[in-house]
Parts: C-alpha cells; sequence; structure tokens
C-alpha cells in the first residue's frame, strides 16, 4: 500500500467527553487526530439539542473552535431514527436532521450521516427491520433527506446495520439506487455489517462492500470485533479479529484522504489505535 497522502485517522468527539467545543477540539488535536465527527447533542456542553436551535452563528462558533485546532469535522452525526413509529416524533426528528444539512457549511462541514432506521422507537432491533415495509419507509425518509441535501449542496451519509433496515452490502446498494441521488452516500463500518451468523464471511462481506458501494463511500469508522462465549461484541481497532488490511487498502489505493474516524478510542486509547492503523498500511 502506498499514497503521496497522508493516512487522516480522527475519532467520534464525544468519545472525548461532553465539553465546550473549543475545550474539546483543543483535547482532539493533542493526541494528533486531524479530523473528528460530532454529534452535537452527545459531545458540545450546554447545548439542549432541539428543533429550531441551531443558527449559522452557533454553527461558525463551534467549527471555528474545531478550525482553530486544525481539526476536520468530517461527519456531522445526526443519528436520529427515520422510521420511528410515531409518524409525529418521525417528522420532528427528520426536521432536525434536515437543519444539520441547512447549517452543515457554516460547521465548515458537508456530510452529516445517521442510520437507516429502526421500527422501535429506541433503535433496539426489532423483527420485521428486513421487512419490504420497513425498507419502503426508510427510503421515503431518505429520498426526502437526499432531496433536502441537494438543496444546500451538502451530503447525507447513511451507516448499514445487521439489526437495522439496510443491512447487508445488497441492501445498501438498493437504497443507493432507490434513492438516485449523488448526494446519498455511505459511511461504511464493515463491522456493522458483521454478526454471530456472518463472522465467519467477513472477507466477502467486505469485498461484496467495496464491489457494489465502494465509489459511494465518503467516510469510514474503525473498530473491531470479538466473539466470546458465543457473543458478538465491539472493540476497539487492534483488539479483534477484524481484516482491518482489507479496509486500509481499499482507504488508501481507492479512497486517499479519506477521514478514518475511530470508535470508542478515548485519550487513553486512541493514538495507539491511529497507531495500529498506520502499521497495517505500512
Amino acid at each position: 500500500m502506498s499514497s503521496s497522502l497522508p493516512i487522516r485517522i480522527g475519532v467520534r468527539a464525544h468519545d472525548f467527553g461532553r465539553l465546550p467545543a473549543a475545550e474539546l477540539a483543543a483535547k482532539i488535536a493533542a493526541k494528533q487526530m486531524v479530523c473528528a465527527q460530532l454529534a452535537l447533542g452527545k459531545a458540545i456542553a450546554g447545548l439542549n439539542l432541539k428543533p429550531g436551535i441551531l443558527t449559522p452563528g452557533l454553527a461558525f462558533e463551534i467549527g471555528g473552535a474545531f478550525r482553530k485546532h486544525d481539526v476536520q469535522i468530517a461527519v456531522l452525526g445526526c443519528y436520529v431514527n427515520p422510521i420511528h413509529p410515531d409518524s409525529t416524533t418521525r417528522r420532528s426528528l427528520l426536521g432536525l436532521f434536515k437543519e444539520h444539512l441547512r447549517y452543515a457549511r457554516d460547521f465548515g462541514n458537508g456530510l452529516v450521516a445517521l442510520e437507516t432506521g429502526s421500527l422501535n422507537a429506541d433503535y433496539s432491533p426489532h423483527p420485521d427491520n428486513h421487512s419490504e415495509s420497513a425498507f419502503q419507509q426508510s427510503l421515503a425518509s431518505i429520498a426526502e433527506l437526499a432531496a433536502e441535501a441537494e438543496r444546500f449542496g451538502v451530503i447525507v451519509g447513511i451507516e448499514a446495520v445487521t439489526s437495522h433496515v439496510v443491512s447487508t452490502p445488497q441492501k445498501m446498494r438498493r437504497m443507493l439506487d432507490a434513492v438516485g441521488s449523488p448526494n446519498l452516500q455511505v459511511v461504511f463500518d464493515p463491522v456493522n455489517l458483521l454478526s454471530l451468523e456472518n463472522h465467519q464471511e467477513q472477507e466477502r462481506v467486505i469485498g461484496d462492500s467495496f464491489d457494489l458501494f465502494g465509489d459511494r463511500i465518503a467516510a469510514i469508522h474503525a473498530k473491531d470485533f470479538l466473539v466470546d462465549n458465543g457473543q458478538f461484541r465491539f472493540a476497539r481497532a487492534g483488539l479483534g479479529k477484524l481484516r482491518h488490511d482489507l479496509v486500509m487498502k481499499f482507504a488508501v489505493d481507492e479512497k486517499p484522504g479519506i477521514s478514518i474516524l475511530l470508535e470508542d478510542a478515548n485519550e487513553e486509547t486512541a493514538q495507539e489505535c491511529a497507531q495500529f492503523l498506520r502499521q497495517v498500511v505500512s
């Protein structure tokens, strides 16, 4: 693997705490992280995130704090449930996501991310998440958000999860085709596409992902997985069984400069995880 561009590794901001923006950005930069996924409600102290609260000024102030420390806000996380079973709540959640899209540029960002939904209000697994009805509900919401993104010249990033509506590489490709918007891209987390049932086929799952929607991957999440006593669980990068070499080769060869965002890596562990990923590349 080789690239003339550096490997850009960052973190989820809230893994470093819930702090004022300037303090949070400084902590992230102090660990040599160059980008971040920022979920406002989880990461920014004193901010009661609700519909109507975002303004260009607020976005500029938060974005400026990160720019001052040379930390790119690579992804704005707004992980609402696009198929929330209560229609009034769902409209409010989609409205909040649209606000993130409208002000994304003021944060210095152009990508707002979410997952594709669960029929349970709390996003826990529901047996009918893989049904055609659930897919059509998710499609309607995602298409609505993509249309809003087109109006503002920004991107909706969707993330697949085995227990959610988009649960396989094939369903991701179907969603992208059905929406038909270049403003819909993918936040790729390979571990989220694995489970107790298919983890032994991870090479196929990862390969299918690159073949089916590699051209639409806009950011990558980096974590690991373990199987202990018949249980599938997440771990931080470098402590599990994921074929990071496959993911990093794709990143370097096909997506130079892409933001690779560590999950569950805090102030004590982020640099170790980043070093592990860089060693995979070398």
